[in-house]
């Protein structure tokens, strides 16, 4: 029986999200000539999304929306199941799986935010969509902002998985991207000044596709996963539970403790403050070679994340 790779959904997502944009960008263009819609103000020439979704595509627009949300929350859960599951690397910490769950719970406001505002069009409701969208806008970044905290913690924790830091990146980039453009389009917006706004708001609808996209690096992993295997650095929960734990018995006390500093969000050098009374210069220099040794240095992975 031919089984759905889990890399798929977000891949799913992310197509019928462009698909949608593309579909109602290139309607207003092609089919309405850039026709100036009921919905949008006197001095407006430039359509939103909404103004094009609240006209004769409004049941294109609904549609994309529930399903680009629909396989995206799919792909949250998988990530989740996954990491539980030891397919992929595992959150071993409380805090590790608070964060994972909070991006969940926004990832679900962000949805209810998307589905409603394309029911509830600037046309006949423009209160509640601009709740709605602010809803959507709001969830979806603070869904990104506690996944990359978790990305973060176990980048750290998981050195030698490098796709781990990979993915922080993008998405940390996505979170900083989408914050600036929010805060642009919403100042246009609320000022009058449409045009701009709406320009704003179509880059920040594009850019959150390649957002969608991203999960298929988190996901695509636990492909060579499957009943076990191990594959390309990848493990099973025990066994990279088992790699981590070897390693820091072989570290020294200190290193160990920084460790615990980056884990928990604290600056080790802060903590070296209250130490340094107790090490010596040389101390502190064996320790740390003693420690680049333990590390894996054929794969060339840094020590900080």
């Amino acid at each position: 029986m031919m089984r759905i790779s889990y890399w798929v959904f977000p891949i799913l997502a992310g197509v019928i999200w462009l698909g949608t944009l593309l579909g109602l960008l290139l309607f207003w263009v092609v089919d309405d000539h850039k026709i100036h819609y009921a919905s949008e103000a006197d001095s407006q020439s430039i359509a939103y999304i909404s103004d094009v979704g609240a006209s004769r595509l409004k049941p294109l627009f609904i549609t994309g929306c529930v399903l680009t949300t629909l396989f995206l929350d799919i792909s949250f859960g998988a990530d989740r199941w996954l990491r539980h599951k030891g397919r992929l690397v595992p959150n071993t910490t409380t805090g590790e799986k608070v964060l994972s769950g909070l991006t969940i719970v926004f990832a679900i406001v962000g949805t209810a935010g998307l589905v409603l505002l394309s029911i509830f069009d600037t046309l006949r409701y423009p209160r509640l969509h601009d709740v709605f969208l602010l809803l959507f806008i709001a969830g979806y970044v603070l869904s990104a902002i506690f996944i990359c905290w978790e990305y973060q913690r176990l980048g750290i924790r998981y050195r030698e998985h490098r796709v781990l830091r990979i993915s922080f990146w993008i998405k940390l980039s996505f979170v900083v991207i989408e914050i600036l453009l929010a805060i642009a389009f919403v100042a246009c917006t609320f000022t009058g000044n449409y045009n701009p706004g709406a320009v704003f708001e179509w880059i920040i609808a594009f850019i959150f596709s390649f957002y969608v996209f991203s999960f298929y690096v988190d996901l695509y992993p636990a492909v060579h996963t499957k009943n076990g295997a191990t594959h390309g650095g990848y493990r099973t929960s025990a066994a990279a539970k088992s790699r981590y734990d070897a390693n820091r018995r072989q570290q020294s006390p200190h290193q160990q403790q920084q460790d615990v500093d980056m884990e928990e969000g604290f600056s080790a050098s802060d903590r070296n403050l209250t130490t340094s009374t107790n090490s010596t210069p040389t101390h502190h220099h064996h320790h740390y070679g003693a420690a680049a040794a333990t590390t894996s240095p054929a794969r060339g992975v840094p020590n900080n994340f």
